[in-house]
């Protein structure tokens, strides 16, 4: 499964940007997609994900202000990263979960300046 990712970029404090993922090709049995993101020097942590099912679950840092959503056809994922903050600045990756194995995008960075 290779995965695409657009929309980072740099952005002041307080903006927004928009980040999307899908397969480079049609999948099924997708258990959830989502984005993580790592910034220097730290471990690679959650930022948002949906299950198949619907189920959202957010990071603490972004509940309020990041919201993930997908596509009818549920192919494509988006993050919608409102009121960004510098602490924000990393590089997202894409997840997709199917069978219980991880995939990754290539990673997209975002960069938030005070």
């Amino acid at each position: 499964v290779q995965l695409q990712a657009f929309g980072g970029g740099l952005v002041q404090a307080g903006g927004s940007l928009r980040l999307s993922c899908e397969p480079t090709r049609r999948i099924g049995g997708v258990q959830s997609m989502g984005w993580y993101r790592q910034a220097p020097g730290k471990q690679r942590e959650l930022v948002a994900s949906i299950t198949g099912g619907g189920i959202l679950n957010y990071g603490d840092s972004v509940k309020g202000r990041f919201t993930i959503s997908r596509d009818i056809r549920q192919t494509t994922v988006y993050l919608q990263m409102n009121s960004l903050r510098p602490e924000d600045t990393a590089v997202y990756y894409c997840n997709v979960v199917r069978a219980h194995i991880n995939y990754w995008g290539q990673g997209t960075l975002v960069t938030v300046s005070s």
